[in-house]
């Protein structure tokens, strides 16, 4: 089978945060020739698969049947087409080298750091990705792109459910969702070249390629590790150290090869600097998906306003990034952001004895934030994870 040197672009994006008669792999080859780095690997395993249940039309079946798969014990799903059971039999697993000492650590960690992931990945994470153009216009032109808050909360739940506890434990979920991640991705490097939407403002032939994943790892993982070393939040190497394998093992399970998963923090940096830093830029498509995803925000209702969400998206993004997505000022909630956010983090870690006044309505915003993209804000046990069949209408 030949490598599938076809995809480029889109990724979690929030995550955060999901994504004819010619083949995409003949015209990228025709029309840039193939190169050997992650921009030019994509998934040989799931591609062709879904390639062949979408242009078949087992996808509705598919979903239907693997809706009450959801923790890692679970036995595959009975009723699915025999070459995707098999497929989901070879990955449905951790790789051989995942130190589950490491990973018990890292769950221990993003339990005890919860209240700063939710805010980074879902005010910082989930709006950097709209000035990422490629994963910006992939999210905006494929299905999900047409309902936000669908899509906010299944890119919300791979992030939940890499953050939970006994997230690689048999009874947590994090590889089934990301087993459904992958092959949804698999499923829109099929359709998306088909929508004449995206071809008409996509500089590639087909999303989301392992350099693309690798950049949405950077907007996550590698921007929350820097934000907590910036904000001098309690930090220590065994934590950054499970952090990152985490992020490393959740990489691998999508589908990207281990020789191009950073193997430190100081080469996750490094790599970021180089592939993320110099592509952000605003697009139409992410000023509209940025939009939609404040507007979800604000429908939150303890008292925060508009502009205390722009603000805190210029606090944690950069005034550069909230003047691309045209975010208001609002003067006095940056005030407060800036001056009651750094109190809040020094009486949460127990290093100020003084609550600050607003203490409540931040800790309180912030669960909120978490329950909102959850299961569309209902039980946040777990979200829907559906194969699209189409692309956004235009």
């Amino acid at each position: 089978m030949e490598n599938l040197s076809r995809r480029r672009a889109l990724s979690l994006g929030v995550a955060l945060g999901l994504v004819g008669v010619v083949d995409p792999l003949q015209q990228a080859r025709a029309s840039t020739g193939a190169g050997s780095g992650p921009e030019w690997v994509w998934d040989d395993a799931a591609d062709p698969l879904m390639a062949s249940m979408l242009d078949n039309g087992h996808v509705p079946a598919i979903n239907s049947a693997w809706a009450s798969w959801v923790n890692n014990n679970d036995p595959l799903p009975s009723g699915l087409p025999a070459d995707f059971t098999a497929y989901l039999r070879q990955v449905d697993q951790l790789p051989g080298w995942a130190d589950r000492t490491k990973l018990a650590r890292a769950a221990d960690f993003n339990r005890r750091r919860d209240t700063y992931l939710f805010m980074l990945y879902g005010l910082g994470s989930g709006i950097m990705s709209t000035v990422i153009p490629r994963e910006a216009k992939s999210v905006y032109w494929s299905a999900g792109g047409a309902d936000m808050r669908d899509r906010a909360a299944k890119t919300f739940t791979f992030g939940y459910d890499l953050s939970q506890l006994g997230a690689f434990r048999p009874t947590g979920q994090f590889v089934v969702t990301a087993n459904k991640t992958r092959v949804v991705h698999a499923a829109v490097r099929h359709l998306l070249p088909q929508s004449p939407h995206w071809r008409a403002v996509a500089d590639e032939t087909v999303p989301i390629s392992a350099a693309d994943i690798l950049v949405t790892f950077h907007s996550l993982g590698t921007y929350v590790h820097r934000k907590l070393l910036d904000w001098k939040i309690p930090y220590p190497a065994a934590d950054q150290e499970a952090f990152l394998y985490s992020w490393q093992v959740a990489v691998h399970l999508l589908g990207v090869p281990d020789a191009h998963i950073p193997k430190t923090w100081a080469e996750a940096e490094k790599q970021s600097a180089r592939v993320l830093t110099p592509i952000l830029t605003p697009s139409t498509e992410g000023i509209a998906l940025a939009e939609e995803l404040l507007g979800l925000t604000a429908q939150i209702d303890l008292g925060v306003t508009r502009g205390f969400l722009n603000e805190f998206v210029r606090y944690v993004l950069s005034d550069e990034v909230g003047d691309w997505l045209g975010l208001k000022r609002d003067y006095a909630a940056a005030a407060l952001v800036r001056t009651v956010w750094p109190a809040f983090i020094l009486f949460r870690e127990g290093l100020s004895p003084v609550m600050p006044g607003t203490f409540y309505m931040f800790d309180q915003f912030i669960r909120a934030l978490a329950m909102l993209f959850l299961n569309k804000g209902g039980s946040g046990s777990t979200t829907p994870i559906t194969i699209p069949t189409g692309n956004r209408a235009g």
